[in-house]
């Protein structure tokens, strides 16, 4: 690499940052990315087997489907807590509802974790709203 690619890579990393933080900032995005990642146990743990040496745990339930149901649907209000800001009460409302729910269906909400994060990023979802133009 020589000496003239090297600011132009800066440039370019840098923009690339500068326009995330400018789309991140147009839209709920923590909200998102809580609710999003909520889904992720709340799918993952009905289905998982934990081995340790000879014993295996099974949290498997009968509501796996819901569970699995549940799971996905937050992952999709999570995206779209990202991709459609006007819909951010909805998803949001929806995310704490379907969190709640997940208390009862799979393994109090995959071991609470996914209840929680599902809870924050709904309420983050909820509460969040667009920023004013500053006047330059």
């Amino acid at each position: 690499m020589s000496a003239d690619t090297r600011p132009r890579l800066i440039e370019t990393g840098g923009r690339m940052r500068m326009s995330f933080r400018e789309w991140r900032g147009h839209r709920p995005f923590w909200g998102g990315l809580l609710t999003l990642l909520s889904g992720i146990p709340i799918m993952y743990i009905p289905y998982a087997n934990l081995t340790i040496g000879s014993l295996t745990f099974s949290l498997a339930t009968t509501a796996g489907a819901g569970s699995l149901i549940i799971g996905v649907l937050l992952v999709v209000l999570g995206l779209t807590l990202w991709f459609q800001p006007a819909s951010r009460v909805f998803a949001g409302v929806a995310a704490i509802l379907l969190s709640l729910v997940s208390l009862v269906i799979s393994n109090f909400g995959g071991l609470v974790i996914g209840f929680l994060l599902g809870l924050i990023g709904g309420a983050l979802g909820v509460s969040w709203a667009p920023g004013k133009a500053s006047a330059e």
